[in-house]
């Protein structure tokens, strides 16, 4: 690491006294460069302060603004640093490792010279088009795909205030397009019909397979005939429970050819959750897999399905098509459950079909996709995609955001059942004409280690009562199956070179790698106990990454929620070898697209901070009361103006749509989110606001609390929920998951708490401390806060549906540590 003194910038940027190198190594191009990046300090401060943006300097110096390019002008001065370190620290991208005392981390000038942004002079300025000229910028951009018919006069229409009026937001209405169209035979028509389109690689080792965009269409186009042939018409609802297969973006593909609205259920959904979805879109079909293997485990979908459909019915929706895929590895095809007349094979007709198909032209206003989010009533909400806008932003954000290249191979470890397989698995990347690797396996499963002890009891004392588990007994956790390299041996099969993943992943090998070195002195407490340790299998988790090349790797990138400044450095550090900036993502299933997303080679990253808004969206942060708040501040995250990608309404509610996301604050679009901004104009993501915790008058996001408990050593992940206190209000409640093998201790629950009084505050420091062996979470790696909220306010009545967790003994588990 080469630190830059912060006094030194302080000189260098202001032009006093002789130039002093910013790096202390004279041969670096840091220097140059980190001056070109930051205009003069002085130049502000005497400029009356005040600027032609209308933004000005307050008495301590910190930038204000009263514009929409706060962050832009922020820009003109040096960064400053991240939470509670004192002095600027910084490392350049590819020269040394990112350590706790780094508060950025900077493009390298190579990659910034061959960046799609590869300055803050060039975002800024297309930044502020964005702006100022929406209709112009969007509409070049637009100009890029193939419409039939161009839009009309207005490129935008909307209203985004309820005290006008009914919210409406259209882009490109007029325009007559096809998002199929667009992905694959306008690219063939480019030349890039032999290029790969899909890798599939399976949840067997051994098992892949490729499609080039010539033979996808052409399989898209057969599933597109035999859904015409079955009666399903433009604007008809196609139910789709795959797993990740390629039938599943064919089938998606397919819908969008021919006008139909896919709606993707997360195959690992209750046969409950499914009934709902179905119940509510009156689907002409509904395509599903027999089974499907998740690590050794096999999953019987068509059994899902089937109970599903039984439920639907008796709310007086049937399903008469039922279009099954035959997956042999997981199921035989005469062991799948079977109901005739309505059920039929998938490699039984699907082939039989041409495989060309006219496209069915739609206006960029007419739906394209329906994907059902989490709602606070407990009825899941329907988010409308429509076809042109989403298209334009989402193609748009995935080349800048992971500055992709034709080059490139993509992998984003997501599922299509979530947004973020519809916009960075399926439509962004093949919009850009990419190559998408496509993953069947599953991301986290459970291994066992066995040991062989003389002294039980002295073991259990060493290791911890959490686990609960018959003497030389203990499970952890590993990432990947068969082994925990499968995630690094798959990104050098395929020279994987933009790697797009969560937070949880990145924490679960942290956690591992932890458990390692635990191990080791542990081991050696048992030699010294003269217990006979004797392992028999276990999985050296940081060797699973450095063991394997990873050299093809170029861009990181996170998804899912916040990640925290320590899981991004050793994201970056480790995973990307120091050389790799990270795309650490803000958006929503609402946006359809990225909203706030560092550009690689643009700026400066501080870890964990989403840093700077895409073109054409203005972040605003706001009070309780609705009032923008300027410069460094916390508050409600929303939007001022609409965006390409927005979604246009819920399905069959639209009252819900404007009470949800724009009544609480009239005039803008309310994310649900907090965040918090720094100096620099930085924006960092705090959690959702119904996870931020009011303790005596202060607002703490729940977020801030976790990642000042996983910086604790023997801290691999926590999960923050309020409750009631009848003193404070709302008190702090915390569930913890130690390092594998670190013992709980009252010992350390205080130093946990201190960790975070240190860190925050006082005022933070959690009222209770409630170990934990896992964490309630989807298969996705979302954490089910409001199964936590339930067990910290003891409603132990009122969980609800937990079929959907990746691991529902762990609710038990909670539930039993309770008054641990």
């Amino acid at each position: 690491m080469i630190p830059v003194p912060y006094n030194s910038i302080v000189c260098a940027a202001a032009g006093g006294g002789a130039r002093e190198p910013l790096f202390r190594n004279p041969s670096s191009s840091a220097s140059v460069y980190l001056l070109q990046f930051n205009c003069n300090r002085r130049r502000i401060n005497t400029n009356n302060r005040r600027n032609n943006n209308n933004n000005f300097m307050d008495s301590n110096n910190n930038m204000r603004t009263e514009s929409y390019l706060r962050h832009v002008d922020s820009r003109k001065l040096m960064p400053n640093g991240a939470g509670h370190i004192p002095h600027l620290k910084a490392v350049i991208l590819g020269e040394a490792l990112a350590s706790e005392e780094d508060d950025l981390v900077l493009p390298s000038k190579e990659f910034s010279d061959q960046a799609n942004v590869h300055s803050p002079e060039q975002y800024m300025e297309m930044y502020k088009r964005s702006i100022e000229d929406p209709d112009g910028f969007w509409s070049e951009i637009a100009s890029q795909f193939y419409w039939k018919q161009k839009w009309g006069e207005k490129v935008c229409d909307e209203n985004f205030d309820v005290r006008d009026g009914k919210i409406k937001i259209e882009w490109f209405k007029g325009g007559i397009t096809n998002v199929c169209y667009n992905c694959l035979d306008r690219n063939i028509e480019a030349g890039l019909g032999d290029k790969v389109a899909l890798y599939w690689e399976g949840n067997e080792p051994g098992l892949d397979g490729s499609l080039t965009y010539s033979q996808l269409l052409n399989q898209v186009c057969q599933v597109a005939n035999y859904l015409k042939d079955i009666g399903v018409k433009k604007g008809d609802a196609v139910i789709v429970y795959l797993p990740m297969i390629n039938e599943l973006p064919i089938t998606m593909l397919a819908c969008a050819r021919i006008g139909a609205v896919h709606s993707v259920v997360f195959a690992g959904f209750s046969a409950e959750s499914l009934a709902q979805r179905i119940t509510d879109c009156k689907p002409k079909a509904v395509i599903t897999c027999n089974a499907v293997r998740r690590g050794t485990k096999p999953i019987l979908l068509k059994d899902i399905v089937d109970a599903a459909i039984n439920d639907s019915a008796k709310d007086g929706v049937s399903v008469d098509v039922c279009l099954v895929y035959d997956n042999p590895v997981a199921l035989k095809r005469e062991d799948t459950k079977w109901t005739q007349g309505r059920d039929i094979w998938w490699q039984d007709v699907i082939p039989k079909y041409p495989s060309t198909c006219p496209v069915e032209w739609v206006d960029a206003e007419d739906p394209l996709f329906l994907l059902y989010t989490s709602g606070s009533t407990g009825k899941p909400k329907g988010v409308l995609h429509t076809a042109g806008g989403y298209m334009v932003y989402t193609a748009t954000t995935f080349k800048y955001a992971f500055d992709y290249k034709p080059s490139d191979i993509y992998w984003c470890t997501a599922d299509c059942g979530w947004i973020t397989g519809h916009s960075y698995v399926t439509y962004g990347p093949l919009l850009n004409g990419a190559t998408v690797l496509v993953y069947e396996g599953v991301i986290y499963f459970k291994t066992e280690i066995y040991c062989s002890l003389v002294d039980a009891k002295k073991f259990k004392a060493i290791i911890s009562r959490r686990q609960k588990l018959s003497p030389g007994l203990s499970v952890i956790k590993a990432p990947n199956y068969p082994d925990a390299g499968r995630c690094w041996d798959i990104v050098d099969k395929y020279k994987v070179s933009i790697f797009y993943t969560a937070p949880t992943l990145v924490r679960s090998l942290m956690r591992d790698g932890e458990a390692v070195r635990y191990l080791y002195a542990l081991m050696f407490t048992v030699y010294l106990c003269a217990i006979d340790l004797r392992i028999n299998a276990f999985g050296f988790w940081i060797r699973y990454v450095t063991r394997y090349s990873r050299k093809s790797l170029r861009v990181l990138g996170s998804v899912g929620e916040p990640i925290n400044p320590s899981a991004w450095r050793w994201f970056y550090n480790v995973v990307g070898d120091s050389r790799c900036p990270i795309s650490d993502t803000w958006w929503q299933t609402e946006t359809g697209g990225f909203m706030i997303t560092p550009l690689p080679g643009a700026w400066a990253q501080k870890p964990g901070s989403a840093t700077f808004p895409f073109f054409g969206i203005q972040p605003v942060i706001v009070d309780e009361k609705g009032v923008e708040i300027d410069g460094e501040c916390s508050g409600y995250l929303c939007i001022k103006k609409s965006w390409p990608g927005a979604f246009r309404t819920l399905y069959g509610d639209h009252e819900r749509y404007e009470t949800t996301y724009f009544k609480p604050f009239a005039g803008y679009y309310f994310s649900g989110d907090g965040c918090r901004r720094d100096k620099d104009g930085y924006h960092w993501l705090t959690g959702r606001v119904d996870d931020v915790i009011n303790v005596s008058g202060h607002r703490i996001g729940t977020a801030e609390v976790e990642s000042a408990l996983v910086s604790h050593p023997q801290c691999a992940e926590a999960a923050v929920v309020g409750v009631e206190h009848e003193v404070k209000g709302q008190g702090i409640y915390a569930f913890v998951t130690l390092v594998d093998s670190v013992p709980y201790s009252e010992d350390l629950r205080k130093d946990l708490i201190l960790t975070v009084r240190k860190q925050i505050g006082a005022f933070a420091a959690p009222d209770k401390i409630h170990w934990a062996p896992g964490l309630p979470k989807t298969r996705s790696g979302k954490i089910m806060r409001r199964i936590l909220r339930k067990i910290a306010s003891r409603q132990l009545d009122e969980l609800g549906d937990t079929s959907t967790l990746a691991d529902p003994n762990v609710v038990k588990q909670l539930i039993e540590f309770s008054d641990s």
